[in-house]
């Protein structure tokens, strides 16, 4: 789920909030800007801003909500952190690598689904996941494909100096990369994935997603100071993707279609995708998620990759360095540093009809 080399990302996240800009100080205001980038998952985003759904509940509020698409999902972090935007399709370890990592208070308003076999990791040819020592594994770096890549390692008693190594690749080179002699495994996610398995039949899925179900989440943060002076942006933007999940849900094809043709794939193909992901369509099952008594478990053990990778934060002393808060007040991490928020109130007033 990234668009750029994940190493400019750990620079960002080493010193983003001090060295390049610091997000405009929170306030009362009537604009504001949502980025988002393709995804099975949040191809609902660039929907209900064409569609005119997120315009529509905008104007009940008295708002303008932009959404604007990244072609490079890293970028549209790095460009939240530095305050351009006022909210960001990310992952949940992506947003505590980057932006809370950073120092940007931000709280995870929409809890829209979990991988649940979108992300593989991928042998060419015949093998099991022990068949992964000795060999070089392309993925991006120090991304989600990278934390997918240590669960699988670590379910058969492998870890990564086991391997010959990791070899950066940009997701834009993923496919041409697979192409190539030199690539033996590889670690994406959809539609990359479904493309590789479709057009190369030594393609073996050895380890995905599915087996580590509600660790890789994909969310809409925003900044915590903005919604929290901005509480009409939190219901428009809660407003507008939940009339969206409800067409989904409902199998509209036509709406189905249209984010199908955007994440460039057919019906079924995006049908396809949508059978690898947990899709929250219902608010109450999205709160029931961000409340799971697992998540702060799955964020303790991200947090630990994280800090191995040296990509928790500058300086930081520990695993715990960063708080995450959770929606009944629970906090793991630096009580005294949280710095991602977990915030069912949103998703909790779409439940109760309440927007």
């Amino acid at each position: 789920m990234t668009y750029k080399n994940i190493l400019s990302a750990a620079v960002l996240s080493a010193g983003l909030a001090a060295s390049i800009a610091m997000p405009a100080a929170a306030e009362e205001k009537t604009d504001f800007q949502i980025a988002w980038s393709i995804y099975v998952g949040w191809m609902p985003w660039g929907y209900l801003g064409e569609s005119g759904i997120m315009d529509k509940w905008a104007d009940e509020y008295g708002i303008t909500v932009e959404i604007v698409q990244f072609n490079d999902y890293v970028e549209s972090i790095n460009q939240y952190t530095a305050g351009a935007f006022d909210g960001v399709s990310a992952t949940n370890m992506d947003t505590l690598s980057i932006p809370s990592g950073s120092g940007v208070d931000t709280t995870a308003l929409i809890v829209g689904d979990y991988s649940n076999g979108n992300d593989a990791v991928i042998l060419k040819g015949e093998g099991t996941l022990e068949d992964l020592a000795g060999k070089s594994v392309n993925l991006v770096e120090l991304s989600v494909s990278h934390y997918l890549l240590a669960r699988g390692l670590d379910s058969v008693g492998l870890s990564e100096p086991d391997l010959d190594g990791v070899v950066n690749t940009s997701d834009a080179d993923m496919i041409a990369a697979y192409a190539t002699n030199d690539v033996e495994a590889l670690v994406t996610w959809n539609p990359l994935v479904s493309e590789i398995v479709t057009n190369n039949p030594d393609a073996n899925v050895l380890f995905d997603s599915s087996m580590i179900p509600g660790e890789i989440l994909d969310l809409m943060v925003v900044n915590t100071e903005t919604l929290a002076d901005n509480p009409a942006f939190g219901k428009a933007v809660a407003g507008a993707w939940y009339e969206v999940m409800s067409l989904m849900a409902a199998g509209d094809e036509d709406v189905l279609t249209a984010m199908a043709e955007a994440s460039g794939t057919d019906l079924e193909g995006f049908k396809a995708q949508l059978a690898a992901t947990e899709m929250f369509f219902d608010p109450a099952a999205a709160v029931a998620q961000a409340s799971s008594p697992e998540l702060p478990t799955t964020m303790t053990t991200i947090a630990e990759f994280l800090y191995d990778k040296g990509i928790l934060g500058e300086g930081a002393p520990s695993a715990d360095f960063i708080g995450i808060e959770y929606p009944d007040g629970t906090i793991t991490g630096e009580a005294g540093n949280v710095k991602l928020r977990f915030d069912a109130t949103y998703m909790q007033m779409a439940a109760d009809g309440a927007l």
